[in-house]
């Protein structure tokens, strides 16, 4: 049983390339379509999911030796570059639909920045209640941070509270700067400045209290850019594509190795030991080999996937609820823990990471679902009678429907 949790390296490629066409000769797949990315998003959220399982059974840095079960630990730091891929396709998505949508700024609050609070704040709750139910004790300003999620309640929602702001600093851009290149410019440089103010907060407990709220930040205005350039970029890859290939596959794992050494080197922390201009300096110097890495990453998989089509039903389906799943699975990965986020500890240890991980996902699915159909509701999207009509792979015309609305 122990060993059985290997066996997501054999379930995941499945899962990915099931159903999966493959473009011949000098045909090419359109790798950026909306149910394209959808799909891909999918199975990033799985992947999420199994990399904060894989902190919570096999990080040395949170676990004590005694509590270690290796498996997961792929997974175990990969999750800044997971993120870097949804920060791309955020990016990029916003920029097409602006210059495809007429007027799409307008109502831009209540379609894009609106649902990622209210599953932000949707999902603090629950975990608020959850938290109150095993025991955990505080006092009265504990409570004030929590339910604003100024001290995370839910540890996963940093991307979420970022998000917003990155969307933010797009609309300010692009609605009071009417020179497209320009506008573009601006929005990196807020996304940018963003970056550089994290370099210069210490580890906390509140907002920006790490490098992983910044060190993939800078795929949100790549993707923004690379959509610009879009008809430029893709002829000219596809007519040297296998040379890309080749050179940006070959060259991922000594930009890993690289990026790592700077962060050995250089790192991110410091606070104690070091003077605080030297651990800014740290911080850049580690910040630029963790975004080169992030770009790397996100370029490989964007090359694969002008060869390879994929898109099964599973796969369209996670994407339906990918928001929903990335928020509120974290909540089974705490209880099922060793210990809760914040010291409590969790109610019921499943020693198997394999049956940990399917328990997770397995409660992860319907949650997400019921989330999204609340969410919904919520935002004047569906009928309260229509709410909890279930039909898993259903949908396929809800399927295209949140892809025509995305």
């Amino acid at each position: 049983m122990k060993n059985l949790i290997y066996s997501v390296y054999v379930i995941l490629p499945i899962i990915l390339l099931w159903g999966a066409k493959f473009s011949k000769g000098k045909n090419f797949n359109d790798g950026l379509s909306l149910e394209q990315t959808k799909a891909f998003q999918g199975f990033l959220a799985i992947c999420i999911m199994l990399h904060h399982i894989a902190q919570k059974t096999c990080a040395s840095w949170i676990q004590p030796q005694s509590r270690i079960v290796h498996g997961l630990d792929i997974f175990v730091d990969m999750g800044f570059l997971l993120v870097s891929v949804f920060l791309f396709f955020n990016g990029y998505g916003v920029y097409k639909s602006f210059h495809s949508k007429e007027n799409y700024l307008n109502g831009y609050f209540k379609k894009r920045i609106l649902p990622v609070i209210l599953a932000l704040y949707s999902t603090t709750l629950i975990f608020f209640v959850a938290r109150l139910l095993i025991g955990e004790k505080m006092d009265a300003m504990q409570v004030i941070l929590y339910l604003t999620s100024i001290k995370l309640c839910n540890p996963n929602t940093w991307y979420v509270i970022v998000l917003p702001f990155f969307y933010l600093f797009f609309y300010v851009s692009f609605r009071f700067i009417k020179k497209d290149g320009l506008a573009v410019a601006a929005t990196t440089a807020l996304v940018i400045g963003y970056m550089l103010l994290g370099t210069r907060i210490n580890h906390n407990d509140f907002w920006i209290r790490g490098e992983w709220w910044y060190n993939c930040a800078i795929l949100f205005p790549v993707g923004i850019i690379f959509a610009k350039f879009e008809n430029k970029i893709i002829p000219f890859v596809q007519k040297y594509y296998w040379a890309f290939l080749i050179v940006f596959l070959a060259a991922y794992y000594p930009i890993r190795i690289g990026s790592r050494m700077l962060g050995n080197m250089f790192g991110y922390y410091g606070e104690g030991w070091l003077p605080q201009n030297v651990i800014i300096m740290n911080r850049r110097i580690t910040l630029l080999g963790h975004s080169i890495l992030c770009t790397w990453f996100v370029m490989c998989w964007l090359l694969m996937g002008m060869k390879v089509k994929i898109g099964n039903k599973f796969l369209k389906f996670m994407g339906t609820i990918t928001l929903e799943f990335y928020l509120i699975h974290g909540l089974f990965v705490e209880l099922f823990g060793w210990q809760f986020d914040g010291g409590v500890r969790s109610p019921h240890h499943i020693k198997y990471v394999i049956v940990y991980v399917l328990v997770v996902f397995a409660l992860g699915v319907p949650s997400a679902i019921v989330l999204k159909r609340i969410h919904e509701i919520i935002l004047g999207k569906r009928k309260l009678r229509d709410a909890f009509k279930f039909s898993l792979f259903a949908n396929r015309k809800e399927y295209n429907n949140s892809n025509k609305t995305a």
